[in-house]
């Protein structure tokens, strides 16, 4: 029988759980109907009833329907029924104090969370408005709390939250003085818990303000309230401490920091730092420790065997498939990345100096690479080395240390023939450059470089539509190879396929957004498609960029001359030529400017400035002395044709001006340039009847060579002995007896009448004077077209 079976040894009063195994006769139903006293009590009132008030317990451990209070001639009723329907529920007060200060605590929680979201999201103005309301109504339920509870009772880590989320803020805008002060209200509240290591954050806020001082002092007073269990955070903080202490210059103590790191927990920044301040001191042998030690760090990722399958399992390949590009991958491709980028740029510091040369420093990084886990760093870095040769100009080691790669595996292989066929195209050897970026192709066909250096030998050879297809084939590779999409744009451009170059150099500048070569492209590809509104608009952007760009300046001028805005194009060519004074385009459009709006007085700088550039073009002399002339100062003129004179004696224009300046001023020279000017028309006669004879002669190899030379208005035929320097810079004086000689094609003063160019229409007055003066044409010298 179950009565002698017992859970425990003890049967005391205060075991709840004790005597539900003892038998009583009372809770015997089945004798009930037997009962006489039982059937009395329910027949009668005799039995007492229990009280309304009494409850029945609902638990095991005490007996269903029965209480100690009421176990004599009490009813069954084990549902409660007796009791009638429960009452209603009490009614929500909403204007009860508890319940306002629930709802503004909710409040308060709702806007921290705001604030929270919208710095996430990178709004931070935002973020730091919610972040003040979320303080104001904070300490407005603080105030509501106090007055209904004990102060004891406030909510402490709301308090907390709200002002470290604040200062966050505040510090998060750059509003550091703000911030400082809200993280001092936490710090001295005694009441806040561990609120002692929000000094590192005082100590990062010093550090932005180059506060160097006081961020170090901040930082030892958080690391002493830091227990020692938390040693990342210690150790990341010492990392702060020598970081900022390399900031000061003050390199022994950053190693004495980095060493410690180095020494309980290494990892690759402290070892990096660790280097950098070695070199500051320049000690060579604790700079190879310290690089050991880097080289030693471990990097804690899986090997990439773990993501190749080792079977023909469906299930492990979706495993793998979907383990393969995860988080965590990437997580792990940035670690190591990040290890390799310190690696090289540790030993492209250390290799100049922790040697006699960097060549044997680079050799011992190399050694030291190659022993450890990142061997295949050691290749990259014998490439770096080459690069290096380059950066000195020392072509030939650095093409030698390149051709060291022909024999390795194809990736390595393939990356230095890529860097060799880009010398040698830079040298315009273009064999030897398509010859090794054939080899670059075929070690790695999917290298995008290898195949943007085989288009640019196939380019450079002028076939365009097969160097498209290798910058494409480039293209396919690597979708953001900026050097292909470059290239391909203007190989689109050269075969006047302006639509899809236009297309590619757009993708191009949605990955570079700031690129001045993209931007101009663009701009030079809307010009050729005669839309100059776009053309402007693009070079606008590009001046916003490189504003002082004295090509993109001018080439704005030029579209808004062409849209004959002059006052914009005059702007932008002033800019131009404030830049760069030397353009002679932009030169001679500014001196034009000003004769076209009258002020000839302005133009002669840009003129004299032209003839300092090209002293031996006449044509810019002769526009300063005509500036002269026009300006009304005609002794200057004078002066300056005569000079003029001097230089190029046998210039007719000059003397043209010179006769008609004479006789106007009436001096006695007149007559001197008079007889020259007429020796000098004889001439031109002369050679104009040689050049008809010729026309009119047998046609033979002479005449027809004679022929063509004379075609051009004004050729000139000088004396051999001074036709070398006259003829390249005349073409409108008559020759002398001597045998005839082609002029050569440089453009001189040959057959402009006036080097300013036709001005407004004045009425011909004064034209008909002398009939000999007929050749002035329209460069009569009458005082209407001086300016009143």
């Amino acid at each position: 029988m179950m009565q002698n079976v017992h859970l425990a040894p003890e049967t005391d009063e205060d075991d709840l759980y004790s005597g539900y195994n003892d038998y009583n006769p009372t809770y015997d139903t089945e004798e009930l109907e037997n009962d006489t006293a039982f059937q009395q009590a329910v027949r009668t009132s005799h039995g007492r009833r229990p009280p309304d008030g009494v409850t029945r317990p609902m638990t095991a451990v005490r007996a269903a329907g029965f209480t100690k209070a009421a176990l004599r001639g009490s009813a069954f009723d084990p549902l409660g029924q007796s009791r009638g329907p429960a009452p209603p529920l009490e009614a929500k007060n909403e204007d009860s104090p508890e319940e306002k200060i629930r709802q503004l605590e909710k409040k308060v929680n709702e806007l921290v969370e705001e604030s929270c979201i919208a710095n996430s999201c990178g709004d931070l103005k935002l973020a730091l408005e919610k972040a003040k309301d979320a303080g104001r109504k904070e300490r407005v339920l603080v105030r509501q709390r106090e007055q209904v509870t004990t102060p004891e009772n406030i909510n402490l880590d709301l308090t907390y939250s709200v002002l470290f989320n604040l200062a966050s803020q505040y510090s998060a805008n750059e509003m550091y003085a703000e911030a400082l002060n809200t993280y001092q209200v936490i710090v001295k509240n005694k009441m806040f818990s561990n609120a002692g290591r929000l000094k590192v954050n005082m100590g990062n806020i010093y550090l932005k303000q180059r506060n160097y001082s006081k961020a170090i002092k901040f930082y030892r007073m958080a690391l002493d309230q830091i227990p020692s269990v938390h040693k990342e955070m210690r150790i990341k903080i010492m990392q702060n401490i020598g970081v900022t202490f390399i900031k000061t210059g003050q390199y022994s103590d950053a190693i004495n920091s980095f060493e410690h790191i180095m020494s309980m927990a290494p990892n690759l920044k402290a070892g990096f730092n660790l280097i950098l301040s070695y070199f500051a001191v320049g000690d060579q042998e604790k700079m190879k420790k310290a690089f050991q030690k880097l080289i030693a760090v471990p990097l804690e990722i899986d090997e990439d065997d773990k993501y190749i399958s080792p079977n023909d399992d469906p299930h492990t390949n979706l495993v793998i498939e979907a383990i393969k590009n995860d988080h965590l991958r990437q997580m792990e491709r940035e670690r190591k990345a990040m290890a390799e980028k310190y690696i090289m740029t540790a030993a492209k510091l250390i290799a100049p100096v922790i040697e006699t040369s960097f060549a044997v420093g680079y050799d011992w990084c190399v050694e030291v690479v190659k022993a450890s886990q990142y061997v295949e760093l050691a290749n990259d870095l014998e490439i770096n080395k080459a690069i290096t040769y380059l950066r000195q100009k020392d072509f030939n080691q650095a093409v030698e240390t390149l051709k060291m790669f022909e024999k390795k595996d194809s990736r390595v292989k393939s990356a230095a023939a890529t860097n060799l066929s880009f010398l040698y195209y830079l040298e315009n050897e273009f064999a030897q450059a398509s010859s090794y970026a054939d080899l670059a192709v075929s070690s790695d066909r999917y290298n995008p470089s290898a195949l943007t250096n085989k288009g640019n030998t196939v380019f450079a050879n002028g076939d365009y539509e097969k160097a498209a297809e290798f910058y494409k084939e480039a293209l396919r590779n690597d979708s953001s190879c900026t050097e292909a999409l470059y290239n391909i744009g203007l190989t689109y451009k050269k075969l006047n396929r302006l639509d899809e170059a236009l297309d590619y150099f757009l993708k191009l500048h949605a990955i570079l957004r700031n690129s001045a070569q993209v931007l101009y492209q663009i701009a030079n590809v809307y010009e050729l498609m005669e839309d100059p509104n776009q053309a402007i608009e693009w070079l606008m952007q590009l001046i916003s960029v490189v504003p002082t760009d004295s090509r993109a300046l001018s080439k704005l001028g030029e579209l808004y001359d062409g849209e004959g805005d002059k006052s914009q194009a005059f702007q932008y060519y002033y800019e131009s030529y404030r830049y760069f004074p030397s353009n002679i385009e932009v030169i001679e459009w500014l001196g034009a400017y000003y004769i076209d709006t009258q002020f000839c007085e302005k133009a002669i700088q840009y003129f004299e400035r032209a003839s300092l550039i090209q002293p031996m073009q006449v044509k810019w002399q002769l526009m300063v002395a005509s500036c002269f002339r026009r300006s009304g100062n005609y002794q200057k003129a004078l002066d300056t044709y005569k000079d003029i004179h001097r230089k190029f004696p046998e210039n007719v224009e000059c003397l043209r001006f010179l006769v008609r300046l004479c006789t106007d001023i009436g001096l006695k020279e007149v007559q001197e340039y008079a007889t020259k000017l007429k020796r000098l028309e004889k001439m031109k006669e002369i050679r104009e009847q040689r050049i008809k004879s010729g026309r009119d002669g047998s046609g033979g190899p002479r005449s027809r060579r004679e022929g063509s030379a004379g075609s051009d208005s004004g050729q000139n035929c000088s004396a051999s002995s001074k036709g070398e320097r006259l003829s390249a810079k005349l073409r409108a004086l008559p020759g002398t007896n001597e045998p005839y000689e082609s002029s050569s094609n440089k453009e001189i003063d040959a057959s402009y009448v006036d080097p300013l160019g036709p001005q407004i229409a004045r009425p011909k007055t004064a034209a008909k004077k002398r009939i000999d003066e007929d050749d002035f044409a329209d460069e009569e010298l009458g005082d209407d077209l001086l300016p009143e």
